[in-house]
């Protein structure tokens, strides 16, 4: 007999100590704690909650963001590091599987960022870094994309578990890539997005590509977005009445719990800060698949082929055998080196 996994999942909605990570990692921690103590077996958090997300990409010219560009870079975490140290602890301690977003240092470059999300087990075993692979429309400033290397499924005390960052979503090879991976489990992160264009509702957004993703892989998705507070609004806007108003603007944020029929389980939180939990029973994504199961029998794989390279990239690849290359000298990280 097939037994499946049920379970509470947490999706949050919080905005970060804005460019501050010890103050918005100890957040989360009280996060997590707050959501295993009410039954949660999965939380999920934020993109780039770890510290934050760079509006002024969207209210600034590139000269003027550019010193917010250090300011996040200097703010930023290293993966591994003393940050992730501590959210795999509180994981482990709270025996969640977590999904955390955080802005990830390149251990390569002063000139590297990267939007990154943390999947991590109930032991506190670090499962998954997945870099966001396109950094949208003005993030382009800021963040390097990732590759296919971090696109995984990982086996977990919940099921099998898939992670993108906001926009990814949109994605649909992405989504399919996980999909074909025997995802069960969707974790959704995104950032509150008030600086969109009139016309774009950020929380009717969030829940049209959640509901999409559920119900095209027959799938629960639980999807974290950020909010913005208004310490984080006098930061960026400072005098500019302009900025506060756009910063201000509702329906900016949506974060809740989809089923396989792509529905919400439970009611959505819009825009303020707050826990959504449902009771996920990953046997209802039985029966809907007999109908649709487009990474099984509703496909042509004859016809259709995904080609998924998940190669690791980096900017240097060595064609000499290692045995004959020179030996380096002696080099710290750059997050041991002093700033310059």
């Amino acid at each position: 007999m097939l037994h499946l996994p049920r379970f509470t999942a947490a999706a949050v909605q919080a905005a970060p100590v804005y460019l501050d990570a010890a103050a918005t990692v100890d957040k989360a921690v009280a996060l997590i704690q707050e959501a295993a103590g009410n039954g949660a077996e999965l939380v999920v958090l934020p993109e780039v909650f770890v510290p934050g997300y760079p509006y002024w990409n969207w209210t600034m010219n590139p000269v003027q963001g550019s010193p917010w560009y250090e300011r996040l870079y200097r703010a930023a975490i290293d993966v591994p590091g003393p940050e992730v140290e501590t959210l795999r602890a509180a994981a482990r301690r709270a025996g969640v599987v977590l999904v955390v977003g955080v802005n990830e240092r390149g251990a390569h470059s002063l000139g590297v960022l990267y939007n990154t999300l943390l999947t991590i087990g109930a032991d506190g075993e670090l499962l998954g870094v997945h870099r966001k692979l396109v950094p949208t429309w003005a993030e382009k400033l800021t963040w390097t994309g990732g590759d296919g290397s971090s696109l995984r499924v990982h086996r977990t005390a919940i099921g099998p578990l898939g992670v993108l960052a906001c926009g990814e979503n949109t994605n649909t090879l992405a989504r399919f890539a996980l999909l074909a991976q025997g995802e069960l489990v969707h974790a959704a992160s995104y950032i509150a997005l008030p600086v969109a264009p009139e016309d774009y509702d950020m929380a009717d957004a969030i829940a049209l590509r959640t509901a999409a993703h559920s119900f095209e892989g027959k799938v629960f998705s639980v999807v974290s977005c950020s909010t913005i507070s208004p310490e984080m609004v006098d930061l960026i806007a400072g005098e500019d009445e302009g900025v506060r108003k756009q910063l201000a603007r509702k329906r900016s944020a949506l974060s809740g719990i989809f089923g396989p029929d792509g529905r919400p389980v439970t009611e959505p939180l819009v825009d303020e800060e707050g826990i959504v939990y449902a009771e996920i029973d990953l046997g209802r994504c039985i029966q809907p698949k007999q109908m649709h199961d487009i990474i099984g029998h509703y496909n042509r794989f004859d016809v259709f082929r995904l080609q998924f390279d998940d190669r690791p990239r980096g900017p240097l690849v060595f064609t000499a055998p290692e045995a004959d290359r020179p030996t380096p000298e002696p080099t710290a990280p750059l997050a041991e080196r002093e700033d310059t």
